[in-house]
């Protein structure tokens, strides 16, 4: 508990050194870069003039360019973890995004924590709201969590279902691919409603390897995913999600067929989101080679529900309650108990500061732990 104290101490003490999107958003760095190429493109005869970022030459915009680094350090008082990982980066990124002949957007982000690797590159197009395509490396559209960036989630992650049934290091067997694949995605916004216009249904259906980011199919079957959103007020979406796949490791095939529902609401100052998450399917671990048989009654779940609500300009607390059962059964069940005050203190600047109660069902021993987490952010 004196280390606990003595963390909460050391994360009030770099709050106080502060001065409160999209994962695209330019840093204050970039911004320089991006002004300097709209000024030097706006110079061609041959423009139509738009908005800042959208000024064309004829045939292509003005490349918009960002990065960010998120730190951060971890503590935990469980048996056998010795105090926790410490400091580490989670992620250290740079991306570039545009358009070619107005209607068809490009985006590139690699990250370069560890061994640089890409992470995004998609093109779309999206000349109509009511019907985009979009093909290239991109996060899986299941969930509403998964394909928020690390900037919205509200805490120092995303929940224990969406990390272990949307491919953070995943049930079946996946190694940790940030919830990303290769594949195509059909999406649009569909019959504007109220007096706001806002679209009353949302749809995605897409096809993917579903062997994970910067790899190619490695059994010849593809997995496909699928949503509806209705949005029956501006701000409020209600979606379900199916997902029918297959994923292969070292000659063993395992079923990964999930569906999920929830809520999400965004506006004003308050953020609310839940959802369900099912899977049927075996791990790839529950096979026995020499017996040939399964172990294990392949199925999990898990559900989530937040709430953060904006003091002010600058300060957003936020709680979660998460819960996931890696058998779909009660004595699988670990329990996450979260509070996690925000402090935006610039567009491009965030500290979080997390807590954690966990209580875990699968442990023979010293179930009952805590975590703390202190979180920067920042935009360059």
């Amino acid at each position: 508990m004196r280390k606990l104290l003595s963390l909460l101490a050391l994360g009030s003490w770099l709050l106080a050194f502060g001065s409160a999107e999209d994962e695209y958003q330019e840093g204050f760095l970039t911004a320089y870069l991006n002004r300097g190429l709209s000024k030097a493109m706006s110079a061609s005869p041959d423009k139509d003039s738009l908005e800042y970022g959208r000024h064309i030459t004829r045939y292509v915009s003005v490349p918009q360019f960002g990065g960010y680094i998120v730190g951060q350090y971890s503590y935990s008082d469980q048996r056998g973890q010795h105090g926790g990982e410490g400091f580490n980066a989670r992620h250290v990124r740079a991306y570039v995004s545009g358009t070619v002949l107005r209607d068809f957007k490009y985006r590139i982000q690699m990250e370069f924590r560890g061994t640089p690797a890409l992470r995004d590159y998609t093109i779309e197009w999206a000349r109509w709201k009511e019907f985009s395509v979009k093909v290239g490396q991109f996060k899986r559209p299941f969930t509403f969590d998964s394909p928020q960036n690390p900037w919205d989630v509200g805490l120092g992650s995303y929940a224990a279902a969406t990390r272990k049934l949307v491919g953070y290091g995943d049930y079946c067997g996946e190694p940790n691919m940030n919830g990303r694949d290769q594949g195509l995605m059909l999406q649009g916004d569909l019959l504007p409603v109220g007096a706001d216009r806002h679209s009353l249904f949302h749809y995605e259906t897409s096809v993917f390897n579903g062997n994970g980011q910067n790899r190619g199919d490695n059994n010849h079957q593809k997995d496909w995913i699928g949503s509806l959103q209705v949005m029956p007020v501006k701000g409020l979406r209600i979606g379900v999600f199916g997902w029918k796949g297959t994923f292969t490791d070292n000659g063993v095939r395992v079923g990964r067929n999930r569906w999920a529902v929830g809520a999400t609401y965004e506006k004003d100052r308050w953020t609310a989101r839940g959802e369900y998450i099912h899977h049927v399917g075996h791990r790839v671990s529950d096979y026995d080679a020499d017996s040939q048989t399964w172990s294990g009654n392949a199925r999990a779940d898990g559900w989530y529900a937040l709430l953060g609500v904006a003091a002010t300009s600058w300060f957003k607390p936020f709680l979660r309650y998460d819960a996931y059962r890696d058998r779909a059964g009660w004595g699988s069940l670990k329990s996450i108990y979260s509070v996690c005050p925000n402090f935006r203190l610039h567009k491009n600047l965030l500290f979080q500061l997390q807590y954690n109660y966990v209580c875990d069902k699968t442990l023979a021993a010293d179930r009952h732990y805590n975590e703390m987490w202190a979180q920067a952010y920042i935009r360059f």
